[in-house]
């Protein structure tokens, strides 16, 4: 069956329904070419200098079973004790519970359960292009329990990106923390020819607050002159490997230079070619088209090199050699496997802001919005595309490689 679709209304977003955060509605209109950033915390009380949660049953995210009830002790910021205080059912002899300082504060929470905070590497605030205020944003990604997020690209600006990000280190806005890295060459005036530029770009980012870099690839000398700064910087990295510069730097070739991690996809089957340099486009393949670019991405992996071959096994130990960290973001593809599911989940009308319904409606102009001329054909390959691509990070985990998730 091909699926085509006019002007019926079809989010296809990879957000998820928010348990327990309300969204108030922005001050002031938010401007077309601008992102609203967040207002003032109006919303929640502390910090404290001590903070105790009573009674919780703890999952500590190390593959431990949970245990409870427990009494978890916060000052600082930080967890300083987890006690069990009993058995589950049993009464809590008082006097063998963390005790609470002068000022502090205690909440009741027992039955309740209590887990890390997620880290998401791969989270984007927003755009102005969509129309999402950024408190939108972040109160889904709390809601779900989301409370570390790494903005690659940083596309509402630099400057914006740092002063969010600050303003959450210093609870002045209800949001994540935020560490922001800053797109290669994003919004430079001229296209940077010189490894020089590049380092000092780097070195530019630094001096406003950027913690990192993302790219989607670039000129191989200026871009590894980019790597080879980042590492006397001490800071970190992720990568798109975008196709119009695949051929040349893939996840092998940025990851021997440096790159601490990659995002998605992309690279990665590239890397693992062992017949081909270049993906096998269709003659009438259009980068810009973006019902070509993932029409055709969900077809990559079947030109990879098959699992446990000599190909395969060596790019999973190379990467692990690198300490290589791979972000796969499997939830942003769902779609493409199953478009009608996506389009009629049931927090769709309650959690999914217009502006993302309006702008997720099939349109040839609007990225990830690609689903004007989608066929069965196109999610069966995806869904093939989905066990390969599963079973290479599913082997480098299992290997001991780093695997992190990301929306």
């Amino acid at each position: 069956m091909r699926i085509r679709i006019g002007s019926t209304v079809a989010a296809v977003l990879a957000l998820l329904c928010v348990q327990a955060a309300s969204f108030a509605a922005p001050s002031a209109p938010q401007a077309k070419d601008e992102v609203l950033p967040a207002p003032a915390r109006h919303e929640g009380e502390g910090p404290y200098s001590q903070l105790i949660l009573r009674g919780v049953v703890v999952i500590n995210g190390t593959g431990s079973p949970a245990f409870g009830p427990a009494d978890v002790v916060i000052e600082g910021n930080r967890i300083v004790k987890v006690q069990s205080v009993g058995s589950p059912g049993a009464p809590i002899d008082a006097d063998k519970r963390p005790k609470l300082a002068a000022g502090g504060r205690e909440m009741n929470l027992s039955g309740r359960y209590v887990m890390p905070g997620i880290i998401d590497m791969h989270g984007h605030i927003g755009g102005a292009e969509q129309g999402t205020p950024a408190e939108y944003v972040y109160k889904l990604w709390l809601g779900n329990g989301i409370t570390t997020v790494r903005e690659p690209g940083c596309m509402n600006g630099v400057d914006w990106c740092v002063s969010e990000s600050k303003r959450s280190a210093a609870n002045a806005i209800t949001a994540p923390r935020i560490f922001p890295y800053a797109a290669f060459g994003f919004k430079e005036r001229e296209p940077m020819t010189q490894p020089e530029q590049a380092r000092r770009w780097v070195r530019e980012m630094k001096a406003k607050g950027i913690v990192g870099m993302k790219c989607f690839g670039y000129r191989p000398d200026v871009l590894e002159a980019a790597f080879a700064e980042l590492k006397k910087q001490g800071m970190r990295s992720a990568c798109h490997h975008a196709q119009p510069d695949v051929s040349r730097v893939n996840v092998l070739t940025t990851a021997r230079w440096g790159l601490t991690s990659m995002e998605h996809w992309y690279g990665l089957p590239e890397a693992l070619f062992d017949d081909r340099t270049v993906q096998n486009y269709p003659p009438a393949y259009n980068y810009n088209n973006e019902a070509d670019r993932f029409g055709q991405a969900g077809r990559l992996w079947a030109q990879a090199a098959q699992k446990g071959s000599d190909k395969y096994e060596a790019v999973i130990d190379e990467l692990l050699k690198l300490d290589f960290t791979l972000d796969p973001t499997f939830t942003i593809y769902n779609a493409s496997r199953d478009l009608m599911r996506a389009r009629r989940a049931d927090w769709h009308e309650e959690y999914t802001l217009p502006q993302l319904w309006d702008f997720y409606t099939p349109n040839r102009d609007h990225h990830g919005s690609f689903f004007f001329d989608w066929g069965s054909e196109d999610e069966i390959a995806w869904r093939e595309n989905y066990r390969r691509w599963m079973a290479f990070v599913n082997d480098y985990k299992n290997r001991g490689g780093r695997v992190t998730v990301g929306s």
